[in-house]
C-alpha cells in the first residue's frame, strides 16, 4: 500500500427524521473499514427532525462510547445543503466524506472512495449508483431524471461524470474550505459539482462505483421532481453567475 498523504477522515451525516435507521447507519459507518490506518470521526447535524431523531442521537455516545461522534441540533429545519455546511464547519480532518443517513448508501464502500485520495491521486471522488455496483432496482423516471441531470450538469461544467446526484462524495478539507456553498436543500449536489469544476487550479476528480439500496417513497424516500427543475436552475445559476 503505497503511504498515505491524509490521516484523518471526517464523516459528515445530515439527518432528517430518520428516527428508523439513525442508530443502524451510525453502527455501519462506525464498523465500516477505512483505508489504511485512517482515523475516523463522525459529525452527525440533525436538521431539525420532527419525529424522535434527536432522542436516538442523544443515545449514541452510550452506545459508541469508543467513537468520536458529535451530534449538533439545529433549531430550524433548513435542508440537506444547509446541514452539510454547519457539518464541514466541525470536521478537523483532511478529508471529507458525506454520508445519507438513510441505508441507502454501503460504509462498506468507503475504502474505494478514500484510496484516490489517500494515495495522492485525486482531490475530489464521486460515488456512481451506474457503473457496475450493485443497485435495488425501482423508479425508471427517478433513474432517467437523475441521468439527465448528470448529463446537463457535464454540459455545463464539461465534466464526465455518470451520477452527479449521489450522495457519497469526498473532498480533501482544503477543497471545501475555498468553495462557498450557498444552496440549502437538495441544490447542493449541482451547485458544488459546478464549483468544483471551476476550481482553479484544475481539481483531479475521481470516480468509483458504488453499491445502491434505494427506498421507495413509501419507505420515507424525500427528493422529489421538484427538486429536479430547482437542480436545473441551479446548474445554470453557478455555471454564468455566483
Amino acid at each position: 500500500m503505497p503511504k498515505l498523504t491524509i490521516t484523518k477522515v471526517s464523516i459528515v451525516i445530515p439527518v432528517y427524521n430518520e428516527e428508523h435507521t439513525i442508530q443502524q447507519l451510525v453502527g455501519l459507518v462506525v464498523a465500516a473499514p477505512l483505508y489504511g490506518e485512517l482515523i475516523r470521526e463522525i459529525i452527525i447535524v440533525n436538521d431539525c427532525s420532527k419525529d424522535g431523531t434527536a432522542a436516538k442521537l442523544d443515545e449514541l455516545k452510550t452506545i459508541f462510547p469508543d467513537t468520536e461522534i458529535r451530534v449538533f441540533h439545529k433549531p430550524v429545519n433548513e435542508g440537506k445543503g444547509a446541514a452539510l455546511r454547519d457539518g464541514f464547519k466541525q470536521a478537523s480532518g483532511d478529508v471529507v466524506l458525506i454520508q445519507d443517513a438513510d441505508l441507502e448508501y454501503d460504509p462498506g464502500d468507503y475504502p474505494r472512495l478514500l484510496q484516490p485520495i489517500a494515495d495522492d491521486r485525486a482531490d475530489v471522488v464521486y460515488g456512481s449508483r451506474f457503473i457496475g455496483e450493485p443497485h435495488r432496482v425501482l423508479y425508471f423516471w427517478h433513474t432517467l431524471g437523475n441521468k439527465f441531470l448528470t448529463s446537463f450538469s457535464n454540459m455545463f461544467t464539461n465534466l464526465n461524470l455518470t451520477d452527479m446526484e449521489v450522495c457519497y462524495k469526498v473532498f480533501r478539507k482544503t477543497v471545501l474550505e475555498k468553495i462557498q456553498l450557498k444552496c440549502n436543500r437538495f441544490g447542493f449536489e449541482p451547485e458544488v459539482t459546478a464549483k468544483i469544476a471551476k476550481y482553479r487550479p484544475r481539481l483531479r476528480i475521481y470516480e468509483v462505483g458504488v453499491a445502491y439500496y434505494g427506498r421507495s417513497y413509501e419507505e420515507g424516500k424525500k427528493i422529489t421532481w421538484k427538486d429536479g427543475l430547482k437542480a436545473i436552475l441551479t446548474i445554470i445559476r453557478f455555471r454564468f453567475w455566483d
